[in-house]
Order: C-alpha cells, then structure tokens, then sequence
C-alpha cells in the first residue's frame, strides 16, 4: 500500500509544478509540460514493478504514436479560447482530439501499426 501512496504522491506533484511553473512562465511551464515525465514515471513505475521488458518497450512505443494526433489540440486551444471561452474550448479540444486520433489511427493501420 506505501508504494501505491508514493506512486501517487509522486505522480501528482509533477502536475502540481508544472501548474505552479506555468503561473510564473508561460514559456517555462510549457516546456515542463511538453517533457515526457508521465511516461518516464510511467516507464520507472513499470521497471520497478519488474514488468517484462517487453510490456516496458511497448508502452513507449504506443505512447508515441498516441501523442501524435494530440498535436492539433495545442494549436487549437490558443486560437478557440477567446472565441468560446475556457469550457467550451476545452470540450472542442477534446472532441479535436478523438477525430485527429480516429484518423490517425486509421492512416497508421495501412502500414501495420493498430492502434484500436
């Protein structure tokens, strides 16, 4: 139960300094939030629960081509906001996301990779 708590603990305060570096720097907490530090925890949490290195491998590679069709969402939000608000904005980037991601999927499946 104590590895469980620290996962946690551990995991949370990353989004708590990216949340308190962005109010400071837009830039700095951008760039915070842009390294892989979910996966990299994701990918020490596997590692030390002594997960095959098959299972580890795989996680990156999925992560990766599921970033991919999250990028038009950053574009997106910037120029929606001002638009349609904080909520609405973030519903459209959501629903951006799911399409950009059905597609992607489908454009990825015709060289092997699956993704659904």
């Amino acid at each position: 139960m104590g590895w469980i708590i620290t996962k946690y603990f551990m995991t949370a305060a990353v989004v708590v300094i990216v949340s308190e570096l962005a109010k400071r720097s837009d830039k700095l907490g951008g760039f915070v939030a842009a390294l892989p530090l979910v996966t990299v925890l994701a990918l020490i949490w596997l590692y030390v629960e002594k997960q095959p290195e098959a299972r580890i491998a795989n996680h990156a590679w999925y992560t990766f081509w599921y970033v991919v069709p999250t990028l038009p969402m950053f574009l997106a939000f910037p120029a929606l906001l001002p638009r349609l608000g904080f909520w609405p904005t973030l519903l459209a980037c959501i629903a951006i996301t799911i399409i950009c991601f059905w597609l992607f999927a489908l454009a990825v499946r015709r060289f092997g990779i699956e993704l659904l």
